[in-house]
């Protein structure tokens, strides 16, 4: 089972922490199924950005990006080269290391139930 380690962030993981998922999940079932609760304003669907995560460490672990998160992923703030977006991105076999960007495009969040 694959360690996903979150890198420190000061509203959904103050403290960092590490965590374990099974591979074939995605990184924001994870990240949630885990209390990380990551903001994902269209329910997984790939449809925003809100999710958008930096693969610090096994990117290429990872499932292959597809033409609409690539498309989704230019709006992202603070995008960079291994930029995923969280719902799209499937845990392979190898831990993996990210982090949450600072911001987001969403203005305004929904906390859900």
């Amino acid at each position: 089972m694959p360690a996903i380690t979150v890198l420190p962030h000061p509203e959904y993981c103050p403290e960092g922490r590490t965590l374990q998922a099974p591979a074939g999940t995605t990184l924001c079932e994870a990240l949630l199924d885990n209390g990380v609760e990551i903001e994902h304003a269209c329910d997984q669907v790939c449809a925003c950005t809100t999710c958008h995560v930096i693969v610090r460490k096994g990117f290429a672990s990872l499932s292959e990006m597809e033409e609409n998160e690539e498309d989704m992923l230019d709006r992202a703030w603070g995008l960079e080269a291994d930029s995923r977006l969280s719902c799209q991105a499937i845990l392979g076999q190898a831990d993996v290391t990210v982090e949450i960007p600072k911001y987001s495009i969403n203005h305004a969040k929904e906390h859900k139930a």
